[in-house]
């Protein structure tokens, strides 16, 4: 007989956690996060004050056992999001030429970078913030992947090649991951 995999993630008592087929919808009191999660054989339910993801007991495989993990795991993160929210902190290192930094609506502009002519642009993804003040950057908002990924856009926006990166440190980096309270 198979063993069943299941994971259990608590709900809150100011969030409230919503699954209308595919679609998990969890609100808080920071905003709310919609997400489609779904994989074959796994089945995502409400039971009380939390969420219940299982795989059915006769389609258990490795596949399987990874992804109810890494499905509560996106519930968890989002339900900590509309509870929380989440900051990442970014430090930018020059020594060659002074960097400016500024955002111009949907775009995060690294201008004269390494003195170059021609600005570095990073998108800034929906449902982040972004905050210069003075050489630091903050990334705010209550989705995860939409601060991660703009914190990495950053990131990537000042990536060096052709040049020795020994020498050249230049760039915009992340020194802290948090939740805000």
């Amino acid at each position: 007989m198979a063993k069943e995999i299941k994971k259990t993630v608590a709900i809150p008592d100011d969030v409230t956690v919503s699954i209308d087929g595919r679609m998990v919808t969890v609100s808080g009191p920071k905003g709310e996060v919609s997400r489609e999660l779904w994989y074959p054989h796994i089945s995502i339910q409400q039971i009380e004050d939390a969420i219940s993801v299982d795989v059915d007991a006769a389609m258990i495989r490795k596949k399987q056992k990874a992804m109810v993990g890494t499905l509560a795991s996106h519930i968890k993160n989002m339900i900590d999001g509309v509870a929380h929210g989440y900051r990442y902190r970014m430090k930018m290192v020059y020594s060659h030429f002074p960097v400016q930094l500024r955002i111009d609506g949907g775009k995060f502009i690294i201008g004269n970078f390494l003195g170059e002519k021609k600005d570095r642009v990073a998108q800034i993804l929906d449902g982040s913030d972004v905050e210069i003040n003075g050489d630091e950057v903050t990334v705010t908002g209550i989705n995860k992947e939409s601060v991660g990924q703009t914190a990495a856009n950053i990131e990537q926006a000042t990536k060096i090649k052709a040049r020795d990166p020994r020498v050249f440190q230049d760039g915009i980096y992340v020194i802290g991951k948090e939740m805000m309270s």
